[in-house]
């Protein structure tokens, strides 16, 4: 793991993410870029407003590479090689341009909880870049002073279209020893016999070299609820899941169920693009 990605709105939870990628650069000597972009309301080629909107600009940049200057200095940094880069750009946009440039290994993003304000910034910046990174995206939730990825749920119906996000996983899960545990929820409203299940897992299972992991079948109201108290049951310390390009999710998470896990689970969630 080369590189970690860390944008940052200088907000509280931007830095427990940040706390977050150092915990893990530390254990794989990796860089870690931290990015901010900024997309000021009076930008605009107007012939007009255009020349008064220059020197504002000029201002953020150099108040938002100070503000870096000041973040690259904190102390759980020390002993790691750190790229600043400040931009003007729309957040999801940038970061996924930042993340294919500098080619980034892992993005880390905070998050904050389930307030209605703060499933509308789900909505408008994390998702986005969910849904359109190539590579995995780590959000974070709460300050951790001792991040670990012992136990990892993979929560999937288990179909073709999932075995090559799960094979990212495994590239995680290599920088841990994580155990993973793989989990089917069943629903009132997605029901499959258990030998059905059963066998798809086995199936599944059967095409990647795994030695520490475990199968499981749930049953809950719904997808997200599930995935949530069985990650619960185990002591998780990261849920997975898999993202779609075109529509958000996955088949199996569609956008309401992704959305909500992202936004309620306490745990980490890590995703991973078909």
């Amino acid at each position: 793991m080369k590189r970690i990605l860390v944008p940052t709105d200088f907000s509280e939870h931007a830095e427990d993410a940040l706390k977050v990628a150092a915990q893990i650069a530390k254990k794989n000597d990796s860089e870690i870029i931290i990015l901010h972009t900024l997309e000021l309301p009076h930008q605009t080629s107007d012939a007009i407003l255009g020349g008064a909107s220059i020197p504002e600009a000029i201002f953020f940049m150099k108040k938002a590479n100070e503000t870096l200057d000041e973040i690259s200095a904190k102390p759980y940094l020390d002993g790691i090689k750190i790229t600043e880069i400040a931009k003007m750009d729309k957040p999801s946009h940038g970061i996924i341009q930042i993340s294919k440039e500098y080619d980034v290994n892992l993005i880390i993003m905070g998050s904050h909880g389930s307030s209605a304000i703060d499933q509308l910034h789900i909505g408008s910046n994390t998702e986005k870049v969910l849904r359109n990174s190539e590579i995995p995206v780590l959000v974070i939730k709460n300050s951790t002073t001792n991040f670990t990825a012992s136990e990892i749920v993979f929560a999937s119906d288990f179909t073709n279209e999932t075995k090559k996000p799960f094979a990212k996983l495994l590239e995680f899960t290599k920088f841990f020893d994580s155990k993973i545990n793989l989990v089917t929820i069943c629903t009132p409203n997605s029901f499959k016999p258990t030998h059905v299940i059963e066998k798809a897992m086995i199936s599944f299972v059967s095409e990647f070299n795994l030695t520490n992991y475990s199968t499981h079948i749930y049953n809950d109201t719904n997808i997200e609820k599930g995935i949530i108290n069985f990650s619960n049951s185990v002591n998780a310390d990261i849920i997975g899941m898999c993202t779609h390009g075109r529509t958000g999710f996955a088949h199996f998470f569609n956008g309401s169920i992704s959305e909500g896990l992202v936004n309620h689970a306490v745990k980490p969630v890590i995703t991973f693009k078909i």
